[in-house]
C-alpha cells in the first residue's frame, strides 16, 4: 500500500475521517456501533495481535462485565463474515488476542507515505509524499466510533496529522514557498494561537513573502499574549527566528538546494522485560496520553511497565526512540539535564562541536529537532521535575514516558502529564509472575503474602528459584523468619533493602526521621495527629513532611486522612529508626502510645459517662478531639487495629500501666461490637500487667472483665473462676463498687445457665451493695437485673416494679445504655404477660437505643427476642426478617451456637407456623397461666 492506496482492490478500512470499510470499492455493512468499535480497535493495530483484555477495554471501558468476552466473540464472527471474500481480510485468533490479518487501512497508507518522506533526501520528493499522505485524510479520525477510547485515539491520530502538516510546512519553507503558505498558516495560527512552532512557521512565511513587518508584529502580539496568559516569554527557538528576521538573515529568503542530510533514527530503548505480568489497565492508560508520569515506590515495577509498553508500541514511533536512566534514585549523583540533552542531540545527528553551550539554547535546539517527529522519549528514574522539563520534546507529536519514585506534581500541573501511580500487583498478577518459576501452588500463595505483591520482591524470589529450584522451601522459610533481610544481596540491583535505600537520598533529616519513626509506630497506618504526637512536631510541619514522603512514594495517602506503607517498606523504615539515638526512639514511642491511650480514654468516657471513673496521668501530648459519642465510636473503629498494636508494643516495653488502661478503654467498644476473642486477649494481658501495679483494683477489675468476656464466649466454668477471684480481691480490699459489679456479672451468668434463683441472689446482693453508696445509675442497673430475673422466675409483679423503678432513675440521669437494657427487660416481661404488641414496642425502643450506640452485640440478641412476639401476633414475615438479621450478626460476632439455634428456628418456621406451646418453648419459660 505504499503507492496506490485509493486504487487498491480488496478490503480497505478507513480510519482517517468517517470510519468505514470498503470491499472492491463498495461499502461494507459493519453492524452495530459496538461491532464497528471492535473493528476499529483491531484496525488501528492492523497486522499485530491485540490482547483480548485490551480489545474489551477499548470497546466497553475499564469496568467491562465478564460476559463481554462472549459478546466480543460474536462480534468477531460477524465481522469475519462481513469482510470475507476472494480478496478479503481475516480476523485471526492468536495467543492472547486477535489480529486483523493485513494492514489494509488508510492509516497504514498515511504512515507508509510519511516513512517514505522521512527517508527521502530530496525536498521536492518529500513534499510530494507528505502531500499525498495528508490527502488520505477525510475529516477527524474515527468519526462515528463512540466511546472514551475512540475519542482519545482519534485525538492522538489528529496529532499525527498535525505533525505531518508541520513537516510539510517545514519542507516547503526550505523550498522558499513561503508566499504560498501565508493563507494556510494564518488559519492554522488562528486555530492554535499559542503554538510557537506554528507561529515561527507563519513568521517565516510572511518574511519570505516580503511582509517582514507583519512577521515582527505577529511575534509581538504572541509575546504579549504568552506573558498575559502563561506568564512566560517566547521560547529560545522562536526568539531565534525573531532575531534572524530582524537581522535579515539571507538564509531565510534563499531557496534551499533541495537536499538535506541523511535521516538519523535513534534506537536507544533498552530490552523489554522477559517476564512481565499483569498491569493491563495501566498499559491501557499509557495508550491514551502523550506524556505520562509513572510513579510508585522502589521495586514497584515502573521501568518494567514503561519498557513493556514501549516495545509493544514501537510501530508508533518511526522516527526512533530516545531513552536515558536519569539515576535519580541510584548510587552516585543524578544525571544533569544538560549532559542528557547533548547526548540526545548527538543521537539525532547533531555533532557535539556544533551544539551551543548555553543550556537554554541547547534545550531549544533539542525541541526543534524533535518537533513534528513521531518519537518515543523514555526518561527513566527521574529525581525531580527540573531534571525532566528541559528533556521534553518540541511540538505535540512525540510520546514521553517518565518514571520516578516522586509524583512530579509540577509536570502534571504545568506540562499536562498524565499520572499513573503504581500499586502492588493483584493476587492474580503476582501468581502469574511466580508461576513462571514455581509449580507449587501452596508455596506461591505463601510467597505472595510474604512479598506483599511487590514486583521486585516477587521477581527476586522467582529468579532465585529459577537458579536454585531445590531451595524453594528454604527460601520460603527465610522470608517467613527474616522478612526483608532475606531479600538482601551484595548486588545492589538485586537487593531490596538497597533499592529502597535510594528513595531516601532526597529526604531532609526531618523527613528521614519521620520515615524511620513511622516504621516502629504501632499499627498498620497512621493519621496526621498521631504522626504529630510521634514526632513531637507541630501539625503543619508534620503535614509537610508526610506530603514529602508521599511525593517520594514511601507513604500512601489513604481515605479518611490516613497514611500507610507497604509492609516491606515499613520493615525497612524500622531499620532506619534503629539508626536514631535510643532516647529519640523511646520518647517518640512513649508520646504516640500516650496519644492513643488518652484519646481512647476520652472516647470511652463519651460512650459510658456513668462508668466508674479511672484517673490517668496528665497527657504528654494533646489527644485527638472528640466532640460526641458518635465521633468516639468512629475513632475507636478507625483506630482499633492501632490500639491493639499499641497494647502489644506496651507489653514488649514492660509498660504495665498502659497495657492495663488500654484494655479498660477498649472494654465498652468490645462489648458493643461483640469482639469477644479480642476482649479475652487484651484482658489476659491486663491481668498479667496488674500483677506489677500497686492498685489492687486493677487485679479485681481484670479478673471481672476477663470473666465477663469468657461468659460471652460461653466458657462459663472459666468465667465463674475468674469472677470468684474478682469477688475475693474486692472483698479483701473493701472495694464496694467492684464487689457489687462482680455480683451483677455473676447474676447474668447464672441466668444464662438457667439457675434464676442463684442469679436473683447475686442481683439482690449487688442492689444491696449499691444502696450503701451514692450511685443512682448503678443502683438502677441492679434494679433492672432483679426485675429481669424475677420475670424469668415467673414473678412478673416484682419484675414490673423493679424495672419501672430502674426506668425512673435512668431517665432522671439520662443513661442511654441503662435505658436500652431496661426496655429489653420490659419487652421480655410484656411478652411473658401475653401483651405481645407492647413487647414488640419495648424491643423496638431498645433496638433503636443500642443501634444508636453502635452496640451490635445486644442488637443481635434483641432481634432474636423480637421475633417471638412477632410470631405470637402472626407476623411471620417480620419474625423471619428479624431472625435473619440476627443470624448474620451472630455469625459476624463468632456466636455460632446462637446462630445455629436461630437458623433451626427459621427452618422450622419455613416448614410449619409455630403453635403457642412451641412458642413458649422457644421463649424458654412455661406458659403463663
Amino acid at each position: 500500500m505504499s503507492g496506490g492506496h485509493e486504487e487498491a482492490m480488496g478490503v480497505l478500512v478507513r480510519l482517517l475521517g468517517e470510519f468505514s470499510a470498503e470491499a472492491d470499492g463498495r461499502p461494507v455493512d459493519l453492524g452495530t456501533p459496538r461491532q464497528r468499535c471492535v473493528l476499529a480497535a483491531l484496525a488501528v493495530d492492523a497486522g499485530r495481535v491485540v490482547p483480548v483484555d485490551r480489545v474489551v477495554e477499548r470497546v466497553w471501558g475499564a469496568d467491562a462485565e465478564p460476559r463481554t468476552r462472549s459478546t466480543l466473540h460474536n462480534y468477531i464472527s460477524r465481522l469475519r463474515r462481513a469482510l470475507s471474500g476472494p480478496d478479503g481480510v481475516t480476523i485471526v485468533r492468536r495467543s492472547g488476542g486477535y489480529a486483523l490479518s493485513e494492514p489494509v487501512t488508510d492509516l497504514h497508507g498515511f504512515r507508509d507515505l510519511r516513512a517514505a518522506a522521512d527517508a527521502e533526501a530530496d525536498d521536492e520528493q518529500t513534499a510530494q509524499l507528505l502531500t499525498r499522505a495528508l490527502q488520505l485524510w477525510r475529516g477527524h479520525a474515527l468519526t462515528g466510533v463512540h466511546g472514551e477510547w475512540a475519542e482519545a485515539e482519534g485525538d492522538r491520530l489528529e496529532q499525527e496529522r498535525l505533525a505531518a502538516q508541520h513537516e510539510l510546512t517545514n519542507v516547503r519553507l526550505r523550498l522558499g514557498q513561503g508566499v504560498d503558505l501565508v493563507v494556510e498558516l494564518a488559519a492554522r495560527a488562528a486555530e492554535h494561537p499559542l503554538d510557537e512552532l506554528v507561529a515561527g512557521q507563519f513568521m517565516l512565511a510572511l518574511h519570505q513573502a516580503g511582509r517582514t513587518a507583519d512577521a515582527l508584529e505577529h511575534h509581538e502580539r504572541l509575546r504579549k499574549r504568552l506573558v498575559e496568559e502563561l506568564g512566560a516569554d517566547p521560547s529560545p527557538a522562536l526568539q531565534d527566528v525573531h532575531q534572524r528576521i530582524l537581522t535579515a538573515d539571507p538564509a531565510l529568503s534563499l531557496v534551499a538546494a533541495g537536499t538535506r542530510p541523511p535521516r538519523v533514527v535513534p534506537a536507544q530503548l533498552p530490552a523489554a522485560p522477559t517476564r512481565f505480568a499483569g498491569r493491563v489497565a495501566q498499559l491501557a492508560e499509557l495508550d491514551r496520553a502523550l506524556t505520562t508520569a509513572i510513579s510508585g515506590t522502589g521495586g514497584i515495577g515502573k521501568t518494567w511497565l514503561a519498557l513493556t509498553w514501549a516495545h509493544l508500541n514501537l510501530h508508533r514511533f518511526p522516527d526512533g526512540q530516545l531513552a536515558v536512566d536519569l539515576r535519580g534514585f541510584s548510587p552516585g549523583d543524578p544525571k544533569d539535564a544538560t549532559d542528557v540533552l547533548a547526548g540526545f542531540l548527538t543521537a539525532l545527528g547533531v555533532d557535539r562541536r556544533h551544539q551551543p553551550q548555553d543550556p537554554d539554547a541547547l534545550a531549544a535546539l533539542y525541541r526543534s529537532h524533535t518537533a513534528g517527529k513521531r518519537m518515543l522519549v523514555l526518561l527513566d528514574n527521574a529525581a525531580a521535575p527540573d531534571q525532566v522539563v528541559p528533556l521534553l520534546p518540541g511540538g505535540s507529536s512525540c510520546t514521553v514516558l517518565i518514571t520516578s519514585r516522586h509524583r512530579l506534581t509540577a509536570l502534571l500541573t504545568r506540562h499536562g502529564a498524565h499520572p499513573v501511580n503504581l500499586d502492588v500487583l493483584t493476587d492474580t498478577e503476582a501468581r502469574a509472575l511466580l508461576s513462571t518459576a514455581i509449580d507449587d501452588g501452596e508455596a506461591i500463595t505463601e510467597l505472595i503474602g510474604l512479598c506483599g505483591g511487590l514486583p521486585l520482591a516477587l521477581g527476586l524470589v522467582a529468579a532465585r528459584i529459577r537458579s536454585q529450584p531445590d531451595l524453594l522451601n528454604d527460601l520460603v522459610t527465610e522470608l517467613r523468619d527474616l522478612g526483608l533481610a532475606a531479600l538482601d544481596s551484595d548486588d545492589p540491583d538485586a537487593s531490596l533493602p538497597t533499592v529502597l535505600s535510594w528513595s531516601l537520598r532526597h529526604l531532609t533529616d526531618q523527613q528521614r526521621t519521620l520515615f524511620g519513626l513511622l516504621g516502629i509506630a504501632p499499627g498498620p497506618d497512621t493519621t496526621l495527629s498521631a504522626a504529630a504526637a510521634l514526632t513531637g512536631m507541630p501539625p503543619a510541619a508534620v503535614r509537610k513532611a508526610l506530603s514529602a514522603l508521599e511525593e517520594a512514594s514511601l507513604l500512601e495517602r489513604r481515605p479518611h486522612g490516613r497514611y500507610g506503607m507497604h509492609d516491606l517498606v515499613q520493615e525497612y523504615a524500622a531499620t532506619i529508626a534503629h539508626e536514631l539515638p535510643d532516647h529519640v526512639r523511646e520518647a517518640a514511642l512513649a508520646r504516640v502510645m500516650d496519644f492513643h491511650l488518652h484519646t481512647a480514654h476520652a472516647a470511652d468516657r463519651l460512650l459510658e459517662p456513668h462508668r466508674q471513673p479511672v484517673e490517668l496521668d496528665p497527657p504528654a501530648v494533646q489527644p485527638h478531639p472528640l466532640p460526641d459519642a458518635a465521633a468516639a465510636m468512629a475513632w475507636l473503629q478507625a483506630e482499633y487495629a492501632t490500639l491493639l498494636a499499641t497494647q502489644r508494643t506496651a507489653i514488649a516495653r514492660g509498660d504495665h500501666h498502659t497495657v492495663w488502661h488500654l484494655a479498660r478503654t477498649m472494654d465498652t467498644f468490645h462489648l458493643r461490637r461483640g469482639y469477644v476473642h479480642d476482649a479475652i486477649a487484651v484482658w489476659r494481658a491486663a491481668l498479667d500487667a496488674a500483677q506489677h501495679l500497686p492498685d489492687p483494683a486493677t487485679r479485681s477489675r481484670a479478673f471481672r472483665n476477663l470473666g465477663r468476656a469468657h461468659a460471652r464466649l460461653g466458657s462459663y466454668e472459666e468465667a465463674i473462676g475468674h469472677l470468684d477471684q474478682a469477688l475475693a480481691v474486692a472483698a479483701l480490699h473493701r472495694d464496694v463498687p467492684e464487689h457489687a459489679l462482680t455480683h451483677r456479672v455473676l447474676a447474668v451468668i447464672w441466668g444464662e445457665l438457667g439457675d434464676d434463683r442463684r442469679a436473683m441472689d447475686h442481683a439482690r446482693r449487688a442492689l444491696d451493695l449499691y444502696r450503701t453508696i451514692d450511685a443512682p445509675v448503678w443502683e438502677a442497673h441492679a434494679l433492672n437485673a432483679v426485675g429481669w430475673h424475677a420475670a424469668h422466675l415467673g414473678d412478673f409483679g416484682t419484675a414490673h416494679d423493679h424495672c419501672n423503678a430502674a426506668f425512673a432513675l435512668y431517665q432522671r440521669h439520662r443513661d442511654a445504655t441503662g435505658e436500652g437494657a431496661n426496655q429489653h427487660s420490659l419487652g421480655f416481661i410484656a411478652h411473658g404477660l401475653g401483651d405481645h404488641r407492647q413487647s414488640v414496642a419495648h424491643y423496638l425502643q431498645a433496638l433503636s437505643l443500642f443501634r444508636g450506640m453502635g452496640n451490635d452485640y445486644v442488637a443481635a440478641e434483641l432481634l432474636d427476642k423480637i421475633g417471638r412476639p412477632h410470631l405470637a401476633l402472626g407476623h411471620h414475615d417480620q419474625a423471619r426478617e428479624a431472625w435473619r438479621e440476627a443470624v448474620e450478626l451472630y455469625r459476624q460476632q463468632g456466636r455460632d451456637d446462637a446462630a445455629d439455634r436461630l437458623q433451626r428456628q427459621l427452618d422450622d418456621l419455613g416448614e410449619n407456623p409455630l403453635s403457642g406451646t412451641r412458642l413458649n418453648a422457644l421463649h424458654g419459660r412455661p406458659p403463663v397461666t
